[in-house]
């Protein structure tokens, strides 16, 4: 029993990496290009407190899936068991290739651009700088359990420390605050309500990514029944309130006309508050909070290709483990894939794109609760989602309206992420007949 304990993560390691998943990329970047169509304080925070609660929700409704279905594996163990091994697989497929392998990319370019920012560096050195962070974390991840979970939990302790601490220093020392008002003014309903605003929600929806987190270690808890909704409702709160502070404190450093268009808000907002010296320094230590984040995603991810190759033969290479219990041929995989975007994709359109892709199968997971209470009623559910139904549709209702305008404002992207799930269709009934050779 000593040593079964021994091989599971603490719950507090799966809140780490629900935590580090979620702040990344999208909160350090998203402001500048959301300031380009938006200019209200009020509206601006609204998308971040709004994107919260969806998130939120979303959250509550994977905690009894999880707790329902209890396998690592997260949407791909779902959908499987929910709709048809098709739908699990595409779910897998697009988590593997988009869900952890893009966002990696942009949080490990991310990393490199504030580094470079702050220590002046070349587009060169900002690819090799990314390239080199995925590749020291999956060396790190493919060998111990025990290094790879005490390393996550340090990384995102001083993650928030680092956060929190910068937002208190910013607005203590920053000579005069920005005077952006953060009630609402004339004219700001009808852009909450605009085309511009679903758009640029997804951005938002992007920056939450990671709330799912947990639901990929489920079977590595020693009790997921129990403690995945503590651990989704933990995760997802702070992750809120940190977003909204941040960006309150971004928009009241420094001017719009500086952060707008910007990737490295973070850099500028603390190159306005502390001078030059201490910006350069506040980019190094925002460089470095996102460590944390392609490590989180070089954990979870894999673990959707590990459950793959377990029920796909045809790809059982991608289950194999180390003698820990890693799926090192899985992280090899997604780290490969990681690299592949990062040296080949520009940055806006790989965020939409996988916002958008990724937003879409959430949309289709949350959508099953209510699929699995008609379909199996006698199912054990140790937890039931809070709020149910008003819950799941206040996700469906908001995500399904940002899905709609982004096919319609962002159509190359839209319909890009559409043909990557049409792809993971292919390739299931390319590998089902494959099996159905060999049997």
């Amino acid at each position: 029993m000593a040593q079964a304990a021994i091989n599971k993560y603490r719950h507090t390691t799966v809140i780490a990496v629900v935590i580090a998943n979620m702040i990344g990329t999208g909160v350090f970047t998203s402001l500048g290009f959301q300031l380009v169509d938006m200019r209200s304080g009020f509206v601006l925070l609204s998308l971040w407190a709004i994107g919260g609660l969806v998130a939120l929700c979303g959250a509550m409704t994977y905690a009894e899936l999880g707790a329902a279905l209890p396998r690592s594996g997260g949407e791909y163990n779902f959908l499987s068991r929910i709709y048809h091994p098709a739908a699990g697989f595409v779910s897998g497929w697009v988590s593997a290739t988009i869900g952890f392998a893009a966002p990696m990319a942009l949080a490990a370019m991310t990393f490199s651009a504030y580094l470079t920012s702050a220590v002046a560096g070349g587009e060169a050195l900002e690819k090799l700088l990314a390239v080199l962070l995925v590749v020291a974390l999956t060396a790190v991840h493919s060998v111990s359990r025990r290094q790879s979970g005490g390393l996550q939990g340090l990384f995102t302790v001083l993650k928030v420390l680092a956060i929190v601490v910068f937002c208190i220093a910013a607005l203590l020392l920053v000579d005069v605050w920005q005077p952006v008002s953060m009630l609402p003014v004339a004219g700001d309903a009808s852009l909450m309500l605009s085309g511009t605003f679903a758009v640029y929600l997804i951005y938002v929806s992007y920056a939450y990514t990671g709330w799912n987190a947990a639901t990929y270690l489920s079977s590595e808890l020693e009790n997921p029944q129990r403690d995945l909704p503590k651990i989704l409702f933990a995760g997802t709160a702070v992750v809120t309130l940190l977003y909204v502070a941040l960006n309150y404190v971004f928009l009241k450093v420094a001017p719009m006309s500086a952060l707008v268009g910007q990737i490295e808000v973070g850099y500028v907002a603390a190159d306005h508050a502390f001078g030059d010296f201490g910006g350069r320094f506040a980019g190094v230590v925002l460089a470095l909070l996102l460590v944390s984040t392609v490590s989180a995603m070089t954990m979870a991810g894999p673990r959707v290709l590990q459950v793959i190759g377990e029920d796909f033969p045809t790809l059982g290479l991608l289950s194999r483990t180390n003698r820990d219990g890693l799926p090192f041929v899985a992280i090899l995989f997604q780290s490969t894939l990681t690299v592949i975007f990062i040296l080949s994709s520009g940055f806006e359109s790989v965020l939409v794109f996988a916002g958008f892709t990724l937003a879409l199968n959430s949309f289709v997971t949350v959508l099953g609760v209510f699929v699995l209470r008609w379909r199996q009623p006698g199912l054990p559910r140790p937890y039931r989602t809070f709020g149910y139904p008003v819950t799941p549709l206040i996700y469906l209702l908001v995500t399904g309206w940002t899905l709609t305008f982004v096919l319609m404002q962002r159509p190359t992207e839209g319909w890009f992420g559409v043909g990557v799930v049409l792809a993971g269709l292919a390739l299931f009934l390319l590998t089902s007949r494959g099996q159905r050779d060999q049997e």
